[in-house]
C-alpha cells in the first residue's frame, strides 16, 4: 500500500507512445502507432469497431503487452505507467452485493486515496443510493459508480473506454466537466469513444481507418 500512497503525489508531464503494434490472435490491429499526450491534454481515440481502441487503452494501462513499441511516462520515475493510471473499461468491475459506498471505500483504500466516500458519491450524483447494493442500480447509475473511482484516489493519467455509455445528457456534461477539472489540475486523459465528449481543447486520433 505504501507504493500506492506515493503515486498520488507523482506528476506526469507527458505520456509518450512509440511505434506501438498490437495483435489479436492472427490479426494485426495496428502497428507503428506513435503519439504524445501532454499534461493538461485530452486525447480522444475514435475508429470503427474492432480497430483496437480498447486494446490500445489496455496496453497503456499495462493490462496487455504490445507486439512491438513502448509506452513511457515522462519524467521517468520509479512508478510504472500502470501505477499512474486510472483505467475504467466497459466492464465496470462492480460486485452486486456490495453497497455503493462500500465500492468507493474499497477503491479508495486499494488505490491509496484519501477521499471521503460520501463526498465522492455526492460528486457523481449517487448519494441517495449510498447504502443500496450495487445490483439494484440502473445502467446509468452503474456507469457513474464505475467512474467514481476517478475521484476516490488521485492518478495523473485517466484511461477511459467508452465512458459515456448509458449516461444521460446531464451525466455526460458532468463527466466532461470532471475531465476538464482533471486536466486543469495537471492530469492527462486518453478517451476511447464513439460518443462525442465535449472536453474543451481535446485532440482526436483515428485508428483503423475512418470512424463510422
Amino acid at each position: 500500500m505504501e507504493a500506492a500512497l506515493s503515486v498520488a503525489h507523482v506528476s506526469v508531464s507527458r505520456l509518450a507512445v512509440r511505434d506501438l503494434a498490437c495483435r489479436r490472435g492472427e490479426r494485426l490491429l495496428f502497428s507503428g502507432l506513435s503519439f504524445q499526450v501532454e499534461a493538461g491534454q485530452c486525447l480522444t481515440v475514435v475508429g470503427p469497431n474492432g480497430a483496437g481502441k480498447t486494446s490500445l487503452l489496455r496496453i497503456l494501462a499495462g493490462l496487455l503487452h504490445p507486439v512491438a513499441g513502448e509506452v513511457a511516462c515522462e519524467p521517468a520515475g520509479e512508478a510504472e505507467p500502470r501505477e499512474l493510471c486510472h483505467f475504467v473499461g466497459t466492464r465496470e468491475a462492480i460486485k452486486a452485493s456490495l453497497t455503493v459506498r462500500e465500492h468507493v471505500r474499497f477503491w479508495r483504500d486499494l488505490l491509496g486515496g484519501t477521499a471521503d466516500p460520501d463526498a465522492v458519491l455526492a460528486e457523481w450524483r449517487l448519494a441517495p443510493q449510498a447504502d443500496l447494493p450495487a445490483g439494484y442500480l440502473s445502467s446509468g447509475q452503474r456507469r457513474r459508480l464505475a467512474l467514481a473511482r476517478l475521484s476516490a484516489a488521485a492518478r495523473p493519467i485517466w484511461l477511459l473506454d467508452e465512458p459515456a455509455n448509458a449516461l444521460d445528457n446531464a451525466a455526460q456534461a458532468a463527466l466532461a466537466a470532471r475531465i476538464e477539472a482533471h486536466l486543469a489540475a495537471g492530469g492527462l486523459a486518453v478517451v476511447a469513444t464513439h460518443l462525442p465528449i465535449a472536453v474543451k481543447g481535446a485532440r482526436t486520433m483515428v485508428i483503423g481507418g475512418a470512424a463510422p
